[in-house]
This record gives C-alpha cells, structure tokens and sequence, in this order.
C-alpha cells in the first residue's frame, strides 16, 4: 500500500490490490496495458501464483519484486527487482523484516526514477497534495484570498480628510487606496502616513486624500499567486497591499494578517 501511495502522489497512477481478493473480483482493477509490480520475498505466494495466469491473459507487463528470483513469480514475470538479503533482522531468521526494508526501499527507489524520467517538478507535486503546505502555496492565487467588494477601502483624490479617516476604520487593514475616475489606484494613505503627519504637527483637517497619499502605491495582480505577494510585503516591510486585475483596475486588498489566517505562509 505505501508503494502504490507513493508512485501515486508522485505521477505514476497506481492502486493496490491485495492477490487474496484479486482471486474474487479485484482483478477487475488491472486493465490491459497495465503495469504489474508483484511482491513476494519467496516468490512462491500461493495467491501470487493462482492469479498469474490470469494476469498473463490481461496482456499485463508483470514486475516481480522477490528474493528468489529463480521462484514461481519470477520465472513469470518479464522484469525482475530482487530485494534478496542476506538475513532477516529477526534473530530466528524468519519474521520478514531486512526484506520488507528492502521492498520499501525499492519501492521508493522506482518511484523517484519514474519521477525524475517524467519531469515531475513541484507544481504537479502541488496538484495531487492540494491540502498541504506545497499545495496551498502552489495553487493559491491572490484572488483566492484577497478582500473583495465592499470590503475594499477606496477615495477619490477629492474627499475630505474625516471622510477618509471614516472609509480606513470601517474597512480596517490600516490604509485606504485612492483611485480616479476609472478606478485604477493612483495612491495610498496609511495609519502609518497619519502618525507621521501628527508627529509633524501638520494641519490635517482640511486637506483632502488627494494631498495626504503618496502615489505610486504597490500593487499585485489577482492571478498572481498568494507566496508571491507575501514576499513582495516582506521585502517591502508593508502590511498590505492593493490589487489589480490584468487592466490595472483596482479589485481587491490583501493583507499579511490574510495569508496568516489562510496558511498560505
């Protein structure tokens, strides 16, 4: 079983079936054309044996995993891996544990070859581990993850200073964007901003987010992906950023707090 996982999340399709119940309607699973890989350290598996000639009418091409491979299932199959040891780890030389090492090692051993004779790289990794760390990094887009909507903070370069301090507390991600008249974002004003100017003791109250922003603001695409606009945060040292779609329209904000509480980091 932990073979056929294996080449499975690796690119190979594979399944397991157990030869006991492959004699009882389970060798429906194996279609012509298939690839058997049969594993039996004596090669001499009373269950092996009674479905190999039936295997054979498949038209399957048969990989003996064995000890022996001079046994029944060896002189059957047309490839041979043998997994011979010397001696069980068992001191009575009879629990299978040094040969079952063996197979596994084997196991991964063919299926890291199929991995690296195919091209297998981290994206196709990511496809079939969609629940997993490498997945959500792989496969989360920006647009995933991204507030959207009403839940975007956006002024005009001509409203008020009260009026932009009201849109920032109600969207709450400590900046509002600011947009023309086609809603592409032309600049941002931050919590940050704010502090500065107070600390300057700059007259606020009758500016308005036209002269409080400064352009130029960082923004990321919705199809790029999630990782991608973390590290632009990370180097950046900002908490957030603003996002655009492929025609530089502002649809969406995404915080460091959002791939936090996603996992995408």
């Amino acid at each position: 079983r932990k073979i056929a996982a294996t080449l499975a999340s690796t690119g190979t399709p594979a399944l397991f079936v157990h030869p006991g119940e492959a004699s009882h309607g389970d060798l429906g699973m194996v279609t012509p054309g298939d690839v058997v890989l049969a594993i039996s350290n004596s090669g001499e598996s009373a269950e092996l044996a009674a479905i190999l000639p039936a295997l054979r009418r498949l038209g399957i091409t048969l990989i003996a995993m064995t000890g022996k491979p001079e046994s029944t299932l060896g002189s059957h199959a047309d490839l041979i891996l043998s997994n011979r040891v010397e001696q069980e780890a068992c001191p009575l030389n009879l629990a299978p544990t040094a040969s079952t090492t063996a197979q596994l090692a084997l196991g991964d051993a063919l299926a890291v070859a199929l991995l690296d004779a195919r091209g297998f790289r981290e994206a196709d990794f990511a496809r079939s581990h969609p629940g997993g760390a490498l997945g959500r990094k792989l496969l989360t887009h920006v647009r995933d993850v991204m507030r959207s909507g009403d839940a975007v903070p956006r002024v005009s370069t001509d409203t008020g200073f009260f009026d932009v301090m009201r849109e920032m507390s109600a969207k709450g991600i400590g900046c509002t964007s600011v947009v023309d008249d086609s809603g592409r974002p032309i600049g941002v004003f931050t919590d940050g901003d704010l502090r500065r100017l107070i600390e300057r003791g700059t007259e606020v109250r009758q500016l308005k987010a036209g002269d409080l922003m400064h352009g130029r603001p960082r923004t990321v695409n919705e199809a790029d992906l999630a990782v991608e606009a973390a590290d632009l945060m990370e180097r950046a040292k900002i908490h957030n950023v603003l996002v655009v779609d492929a025609g530089g329209l502002l649809v969406g904000a995404l915080t460091y707090n959002d791939l936090l509480s996603t996992k995408v980091i």
